[in-house]
């Protein structure tokens, strides 16, 4: 996959030279292209923002500049390319769709800054506008590392181990359970005996139970939407009952 980041500020893509991203770039998975929007002005003080209409605080960013730096960029891209303009205003980034831009041979992130970006971009050249959270940031930046990290593990090959990604939290509509390694008792607790053992469908039941039981205790909204068996749902009404015993 290549993913084309248009910014500002180039240099806050440093971390993407590390860990699981750098793995990725190491393989050939993953063709990072970070490119500095002032490369695409054409006055010589390399203006990309200006003050807005109608008065107000901030600058806005130039809808010449940014959509020629789109244009040329998505010169060599294949038809449908994804052009993702990272914002508050945006949709709601979630797993699933992660899942829907690792489909994507090329993805085109912009990344505003300042008071924004002027409407016409949106109009012209961004496809979809995807944002991580109900908060503010000072520029697209740091969101647009999210999502890029959230797209290149389900690659594959990233993770390395088969299947890793499809056992994350969220995954399948639930959070993961818990995790344990050596050594076996740390500081009076111990590892469940369930996992000492090999009986490897009885370890499966366990972290299942277990992933069902954090997500009932932290975040039972996702039980809303996710697809159980008649068995999960039993012990659903297993965990209610505990509650109300308590």
């Amino acid at each position: 996959m290549r993913i084309d980041v248009l910014t500002l500020f180039p240099s806050m893509f440093t971390p993407m030279n590390e860990s699981m991203m750098w793995k990725a770039r190491d393989i050939g998975t993953l063709d990072l292209r970070v490119r500095d929007i002032r490369d695409f002005t054409t006055d010589r003080h390399r203006t990309a923002d200006d003050i807005p209409y109608g008065g107000g605080g901030g600058m806005i960013m130039k809808p010449d500049v940014l959509v020629r730096a789109i244009e040329e960029t998505l010169d060599d891209a294949p038809a449908g390319t994804p052009v993702i303009y990272m914002s508050p205003q945006g949709r709601v980034f979630s797993h699933a769709i992660a899942q829907e831009l690792a489909q994507h041979e090329r993805l085109v992130i912009l990344c505003g800054h300042y008071e924004g970006i002027d409407e016409r971009v949106l109009e012209l050249a961004v496809t979809d506008e995807i944002s991580i959270g109900d908060y503010v940031l000072t520029g697209g930046e740091l969101a647009a590392m999210v999502v890029m990290d959230a797209v290149v593990r389900l690659l594959p090959g990233v993770l390395g181990a088969e299947g890793a990604a499809e056992r994350d939290s969220h995954a399948d509509g639930v959070l993961e359970g818990p995790h344990y390694t050596r050594p076996t008792v740390f500081r009076g607790l111990v590892v469940p005996e369930v996992l000492q053992g090999g009986n490897h469908s009885a370890i499966e039941a366990w972290r299942r139970e277990q992933a069902l039981r954090r997500t009932w205790r932290n975040r039972p909204d996702l039980l809303m939407k996710a697809e159980l068996s008649e068995d999960e749902k039993y012990l659903l009404a297993k965990f209610a009952n505990e509650d109300t015993t308590r």
